[in-house]
C-alpha cells in the first residue's frame, strides 16, 4: 500500500559539477509507501510500528526526470511531536512540510542543492513551526522532511550537468571532506535494550565488531543509571574477550548512544566510573548525545569522546557543539540531507573533528547513499584504514529482503554485509552504489496513481 498526500495537503489512498548552469524545476510530485518493523522499536520514550519511505519526482525544464527517496522518523527528529500525536498523525505532519517545500520550489531555477536549501529553510521552517503548532520544533524535524526533495535536486543537478558519478557531484569546497576512498566500511549494528546475550554472541559471530549499544534506559535517573550498569555489565561479559584485527588494540569498540536521557554529568560520570570498575571504559570509543540538547554545559572535561548527533542541526549548531567540548560528529546525511550534511561535515573536519555515519534506519537505496558518504570520510581514530556506517535495517524491518530488491543494480551485492563489512571497491566508486539509477520499484508506483 502506496499513498500520495495532494499539493492540497489531503492524505489519500491509492493501491499498492561545478560550472552548473541554472536548471528550472517544471514539476514536482510526491507519495508514501508505508514500511512495518518486525516489532515496535523504542528509544527516547516512544516505540515505532512502522515508517514511512518519501519519494519525489522531479522534472527538470530540459525533460531529465529523477526520484528522491527519504525516510520519515518523527520520533528521532522531534520527540515533542512524536509523543503529542498519534503516530500517523506525525508522520503526515511531516510528509505535509514536504509537500510544502515541493510547492516552494516548482517552478523555480537553482544553480546547486546547497543554495536552494539555504534559500528555502527559513521559509520551510516557519511553515513547520504553523503546522506542528509548536514554536520550539527541532530543526533536524524540518531537515529529516526535506531529505526526499534534496536527494532529487542532487539528482536532477547531475542529470542537468552530465555528471555520472557521486565524486563528479561533490562541490569543489567540500571535496577535501570527502577524499578518501576506503576498500571497507564497517557495519554498525545496533545492541537495543533487548538484545539478549546470545543474539548478542550471534552478531560477534557473523563478524561485526563495531558495536552500537542503547543506554538511557527508561525510569528515573537512578532507575535508568542502574539498569545502563547493569546492561553494560552484561554485554562486557560477552564481548570483552573477543578480538577483531580492525582496531589498534585488537579489542572491540563500544559506541554508546543515550538519546539524551542522562540530564546531568555526575550521573553519566557514575556509569563511566562502573566501566572503569568492571574494565569496560578502555573499549569506549564513541558516547552519542548523552545529554538533552538544551543542556548547555562544557564537555571537556569528560574523558571519552563525545558525539553530537541530533544537537548538530547545522553546521553552526556543530561549531557550537566542538566549543562545548563535543570531540565527534554523527553525520546523517540520510535524516538531514546530502546538502546540509556537507556544510556539517566542512565545519567538522576544519576543525579536525572526527565523523561517521548513523543510520535512521533507512530503507536500502538510502544506506548506499549513506555509504558514499561514509566510505569518503577520514578513517575514524583507533580503526585501521575504514569508514564506519551504522545501518540496522535487516534487524527491524519486516520486509526488508523485498526492500532489497528495489535497489536499482541487481547484479552486485550492495547491501550485504561480509565479516562485518560493506566492500567499497572499484565497483562501488564507479557505479556509486547504484544511486543514480532510477528506482524502478518507486517510479512504478507513481503510476498507479
Amino acid at each position: 500500500m502506496f499513498y500520495l498526500l495532494s499539493m492540497s495537503g489531503v492524505l489519500t489512498s491509492a493501491c499498492g559539477a561545478q560550472n552548473s548552469r541554472k536548471i528550472r524545476i517544471s514539476n514536482t510530485e510526491s507519495l508514501v509507501e508505508k514500511e512495518p518493523l518486525i516489532e515496535p522499536f523504542g528509544f527516547k520514550g516512544g516505540y515505532l510500528s512502522e515508517l514511512w519511505q518519501i519519494a519525489v519526482r522531479l522534472r527538470g525544464s530540459g525533460g531529465n526526470q529523477v526520484i528522491g527517496l527519504g525516510t520519515q522518523s518523527v520520533l528521532w527528529s522531534d520527540k515533542s511531536v512524536f509523543l503529542a500525536h498519534s503516530e500517523d498523525e506525525g508522520n503526515a505532519l511531516m510528509y505535509a512540510i514536504t509537500q510544502q517545500a515541493l510547492k516552494i520550489i516548482k517552478g523555480q531555477s537553482f544553480s546547486d542543492p546547497v543554495t536552494l536549501l539555504e534559500d528555502i529553510l527559513d521559509e520551510v521552517y516557519a511553515f513547520g513551526k504553523k503546522l506542528t503548532k509548536n514554536p520550539n520544533l527541532r530543526k533536524t524535524f524540518i531537515l529529516n522532511a526535506l531529505v526526499a526533495v534534496d536527494n532529487a535536486l542532487w539528482l536532477l543537478y547531475a542529470k542537468e550537468n552530465g555528471l555520472s558519478s557521486f565524486d563528479q557531484m561533490i562541490p569543489e569546497e567540500y571535496r577535501s571532506t570527502f577524499s578518501e576512498r576506503h576498500k571497507n566500511v564497517a557495519a554498525i549494528p545496533l545492541v537495543a535494550y533487548g538484545t539478549s546475550a546470545e543474539q548478542l554472541r550471534q552478531t560477534v559471530t557473523d563478524g561485526h565488531f563495531f558495536m552500537k549499544i542503547k543506554l538511557g534506559q527508561p525510569g528515573t535517573q537512578q532507575e535508568m543509571l542502574q539498569k545502563d550498569m547493569e546492561r553494560l555489565g552484561s554485554i562486557h561479559e560477552v564481548l570483552k574477550d573477543v578480538r577483531t584485527p580492525h582496531t589498534y588494540n585488537g579489542k572491540l569498540p563500544y559506541y554508546f548512544d543515550a538519546n539524551g536521557r542522562y540530564e546531568s554529568k555526575e550521573t553519566f560520570l557514575r556509569f563511566l566510573e562502573h566501566a572503569q570498575k568492571i574494565g569496560a571504559f578502555d573499549q569506549i570509543t564513541i558516547v552519542e548525545e548523552p545529554f538533552p540538547e538544551e543542556l548547555q554545559i562544557d564537555v571537556s572535561d569528560i574523558p571519552v569522546r563525545l558525539a553530537a548527533d541530533e544537537s548538530a542541526h547545522t553546521d553552526v549548531d556543530t561549531i557550537t557543539r566542538i566549543k562545548m567540548g563535543y570531540r565527534a560528529i554523527a553525520l546523517k546525511p540520510i535524516a538531514k540531507t546530502l546538502s546540509m550534511t556537507m556544510k556539517i561535515a566542512k565545519a567538522a573536519t576544519e576543525q579536525n573533528i572526527p565523523c561517521f555515519c548513523a543510520d535512521l534506519t533507512v530503507n536500502p537505496i538510502l544506506v548506499e547513499w549513506n555509504k558514499n558518504i561514509a566510505a569518503r570520510l577520514k578513517t575514524f581514530p583507533g580503526l585501521n584504514g575504514l569508514g564506519l556506517l551504522e545501518s540496522n535495517g535487516a534487524q527491524n524491518y519486516k520486509n526488508w529482503k523485498t526492500m532489497k530488491s528495489y535497489l536499482p543494480i541487481s547484479n552486485q551485492r550492495l547491501g550485504d554485509v561480509r565479516d562485518g563489512l560493506f566492500s567499497t571497491g572499484p565497483d562501488f566508486y564507479e557505479s556509486s552504489g547504484g544511486i543514480f539509477k532510477l528506482p524502478t520499484h518507486y517510479n512504478d508506483l507513481f503510476g498507479k496513481i
